[in-house]
């Protein structure tokens, strides 16, 4: 098992990071707390690139650049439009509790999860959908009954869609159709203790997931198989393999919590960590 001691730390004293990605040569990310969608370029200069009032979540891009953006408590997905955010899809009439993590395929289509239950005031988990937004904007449930499906990745031939449900424990996989429906639901890993938040995938076809409960990043195959594991010190968040080749694992650790203990704390942090094996399909 390796720690994160090799990690060289690439931005902290962030109150909520999430959803990171490489994307035109770039770092982006979501700070939930502060409101705020980041991005990190190869000057190392942290800037803000937009600011959601309903919390950013889930990052993503249009086949013509335009920036997808997850609003979380308002249940929207917005689009940067000439540097304003405009109303993409209103997904509150599907979802009763926020949107988290999506990933957008090349044809601009987005999936989208979102909680399915009051998990700050400590609800019992219920099972809820996967949401699909067209490109022109029309929003309907492209998968149920998963318990809160929150980091997607798409394999680069655009066929398969992996999600993972954070509390299933579980990597669950689909056939994406022409039309961007999903079929052939099969479990693709059984996690054991670890709950998939954020995950990427590797041209070996590995995914990466960080599992918050345990403080580690896990490189797994389908079926389950560990390949790897990383330790951190903090809660883990998210991943994401950028950066030359994409042979750099962006790594995400912060501490679950509401947002005045985040503000307060400060303890998001992005750390950098080279791989053998590069990033593959999308995010």
């Amino acid at each position: 098992m390796k720690n994160d001691s090799g990690m060289v730390t690439v931005v902290d004293r962030l109150a909520f990071p999430e959803a990171p990605r490489w994307h035109d040569d770039a770092l982006w990310f979501s700070d939930f707390y502060t409101h705020k969608v980041h991005r990190i370029g190869s000057d190392g200069i942290l800037r803000t690139v937009a600011e959601v009032p309903g919390q950013p979540s889930g990052l993503g891009w249009l086949p013509d650049g335009r920036l997808l953006v997850v609003s979380m408590e308002d249940r929207r997905l917005l689009r940067l439009d000439g540097g304003q955010l405009a109303t993409a899809a209103d997904l509150s009439p599907l979802a009763a509790f926020p949107c988290n993590d999506m990933v957008v395929d090349a044809q601009g289509r987005a999936y989208i999860g979102n909680f399915g239950f009051d998990m700050f005031n400590r609800a019992a988990p219920q099972p809820t959908a996967l949401f699909l937004v067209t490109p022109d904007g029309k929003a309907r449930i492209a998968a149920d009954g998963l318990l809160f499906p929150n980091g997607c990745v798409i394999t680069p031939d655009g066929g398969t869609l992996i999600v993972a449900e954070t509390f299933g424990k579980r990597l669950t996989a689909f056939d994406i159709a022409d039309d961007g429906s999903l079929h052939r639901r099969r479990l693709w890993a059984d996690l054991g203790n670890a709950c998939p938040d954020g995950i990427c995938l590797d041209a070996e076809g590995a995914v990466w997931i960080a599992s918050p409960p345990t403080a580690e990043f896990l490189r797994v195959f389908e079926g389950g198989r560990i390949a790897a594991r990383v330790a951190v010190t903090q809660q883990a968040i998210a991943c994401t393999l950028g950066g030359p080749g994409r042979h750099t694992l962006y790594v995400v650790t912060g501490r679950v919590s509401k947002a005045p203990r985040a503000l307060a704390e400060r303890n998001g942090r992005i750390a950098a960590i080279q791989v053998e094996v590069p990033g593959a399909g999308l995010p």
